[in-house]
């Protein structure tokens, strides 16, 4: 097992990654967790692989564990759903001590994250990310939310964990199509911090994309070590944070767009190829990096175009994005290859080529 800390300055918790749940009550007694009431919010996809394993393991060492089960899929991500959840709380008579936890992807650790800010003012959350996506990023850093009127997380709160755990056995029962998202995600990384991990990703492309166990390990260690140390530096995104949103505020506009059948991560391989686009016409790094990256995405099976979408659509879209300020959006620019900035200065002629580059 390897661990890492994320220390915002306000709060400190350890990330745990492991094969298996075998040393998953240990991390519940260092954080000083166990003997409370424990309410395990899943989906409808998760539950039947996963819930029975982590409630027998969970038994006996609190007062009581329950678990909640939405219906799986982003159209559950929203406030009526978080309505249910503070039900099925009060119902179950949890209260300030208790401890909810997040046992699936990255929407239910959204969700859960936001219902533990929520209730009675906030009580103690755990992450326990199943999919690849979540484990290299969503169930890191604090960020919880809600869609709202068609618009990604829209509603929402930081919150930070009490720990993550990550058992990397979960993403065997993974389809390929999520593992692939994921693999977007944590690419993004090597495009926005260290170089030398993109390397690392082409180099052993074909052992990540079997899940090979070393490689995938090596994957989540570096991408969680990699947004740690940014959101330690920037828990609530006033600055630095900012570069994680590399693709992201082209990519987001793409997912709403297709209400949300495109999933989360290939959105956002989509959205880094404008945000290359965006950084070659600026004159910061080579066209040849574009080629590179649709390679490699390509290579995950992913997409690298879409159609059904104008431009204008689009750039509109981007508007509604949280990370437009005062009617101007924020381009995640790259000035290298692993160093990236936020750009407050692009011009809608700018952000409509980079959007025309994904466009069929």
């Amino acid at each position: 097992m390897k661990i890492l800390s994320v220390d915002t300055g306000k709060t400190v918790y350890p990330i745990y990654i492991d094969n298996n749940y075998s040393n998953l009550i240990d991390a519940f007694e260092k954080a000083g967790l166990t003997g409370r009431s424990v309410c395990i919010i899943t989906d409808t996809n998760i539950e039947p692989l996963y819930m029975d394993k982590v409630t027998s393991i969970m038994n006996g060492h609190f007062s009581m564990v329950c678990h909640y089960a939405f219906e799986a899929g982003e159209d559950s991500k929203n406030l009526s759903t978080i309505m249910d959840f503070y039900k099925f709380f009060i119902d179950n008579h949890l209260d300030r001590k208790s401890v909810l936890v997040a046992l699936g992807g990255g929407v239910v650790g959204d969700m859960c994250g936001f219902a533990a800010a929520t209730y009675m003012r906030g009580i103690p959350f755990v992450q326990m990310p199943t999919t690849l996506l979540s484990q290299v990023d969503s169930s890191v850093g604090g960020k919880t939310g809600v869609d709202f009127m068609g618009n990604k997380n829209m509603v929402g709160a930081f919150y930070q964990p009490e720990f993550v755990y990550i058992n990397t056995d979960t993403l065997n029962t993974l389809p390929y199509r999520e593992v692939a998202a994921g693999i977007a995600e944590a690419v993004k990384y090597g495009y926005i911090i260290d170089s030398d991990f993109l390397d690392y990703f082409i180099d052993n492309k074909e052992k990540i994309k079997a899940l090979d166990s070393q490689a995938i390990n090596d994957v989540i260690y570096f991408s969680c070590k990699a947004k740690a140390d940014v959101v330690s530096q920037d828990e609530k995104e006033n600055g630095l944070r900012a570069i994680l949103n590399f693709g992201h505020t082209f990519g987001h506009a793409v997912e709403t767009l297709s209400d949300f059948k495109m999933l989360h991560g290939e959105c956002v391989g989509i959205g880094m190829l404008s945000g290359l686009y965006f950084s070659v016409k600026r004159g910061l790094i080579d066209e040849a990096e574009i080629e590179k990256c649709e390679k490699l995405l390509e290579f995950f099976e992913l997409p690298v175009r879409i159609k059904n979408y104008s431009i204008a659509e689009i750039h509109k879209q981007m508007f509604n994005d949280k990370k437009t300020n005062n009617g101007v959006i924020n381009i995640v620019a790259l000035e290298k290859i692993g160093k990236a900035y936020t750009d407050k200065t692009a011009l809608s002629e700018e952000i409509e080529e980079a959007i025309k580059y994904i466009v069929e």
